[in-house]
């Protein structure tokens, strides 16, 4: 079915539905073959990508919302979320529905909250559903332009993730069960957009006493096999709720 006559049809049912003039966007960042990466949808008949996002039905709060828009579009359940900022700005996603009908619900006014979520690449399960074209990962890097204000949403996210390397963990939901520390510190690098001496690194990470070092190596290469490491789950979580001292 043409988005056009999608939209028309499932409007009546979102003003049953849904809580009036608020809506998610979520930036869901992946981490493979030492590339971040965000997940982005194709709008059916539209040039355009965006961030996946969603209305909240009056029966769950936010969390919930963000939880069930980013399960029925990846298939993953238990994904890291954060909010992290209202946007708000007038006529943010109304232009983008300019020649609908001025009662079709998505042409109202959506102050968006969104979410930055953290997630297991090979854990997910790109699902394309009744309104997309397609559903992929796509380098932070090499982003087409967005539509609405998703490249802004974006750009507020990736800021809002490395604010939080300063005093929380990151790694859990990005990385394998296992991992050697130079993965961690690639990834940590590249969220980051800056290279971090290897020794100050390893110490600060050992200083944070987040880590299970394994007695197993990571074998093939040319160089020495690197030890494995895998994050103490329990220690991980505490420092997500109280946070660390020292910062990158």
């Amino acid at each position: 079915m043409e988005f056009r006559k999608l939209i028309e049809e499932n409007s009546n049912e979102a003003w049953v539905k849904y809580l009036p003039n608020l809506s998610i966007d979520c930036v869901v960042f992946g981490f493979h073959d030492a590339v971040l990466k965000v997940l982005l949808i194709k709008i059916k008949e539209e040039k355009l990508w965006g961030l996946p996002g969603g209305y909240v039905l009056k029966t769950e709060n936010l969390n919930e919302a963000a939880s069930r828009i980013l399960l029925e579009r990846t298939g993953a359940a238990n994904i890291y979320l954060q909010q992290f900022r209202v946007f708000s700005d007038l006529n943010r996603s109304e232009g983008f529905f300019e020649n609908f009908d001025d009662a079709i619900w998505n042409k109202q006014r959506f102050l968006s909250i969104g979410f930055y979520a953290l997630v297991d690449y090979s854990q997910v399960n790109l699902i394309v559903d009744e309104i997309s074209d397609a559903c992929e990962w796509t380098a932070i890097d090499e982003l087409p332009k967005l539509m609405m204000d998703h490249g802004t949403i974006f750009e507020k996210a990736l800021v809002a993730l490395r604010k939080q390397l300063n005093y929380k963990p990151i790694g859990y939901n990005l990385l394998p069960e296992k991992f050697t520390m130079p993965e961690l510190q690639k990834l940590y690098e590249i969220i980051l957009g800056k290279k971090l001496n290897r020794g100050n690194f390893y110490r600060k990470m050992l200083r944070y006493d987040i880590l299970i070092k394994l007695n197993e190596i990571r074998k093939g290469g040319a160089h020495k096999a690197p030890d494995l490491y895998q994050f103490d789950i329990e220690k991980y979580h505490l420092a997500l709720k109280n946070g660390f001292n020292e910062g990158w």
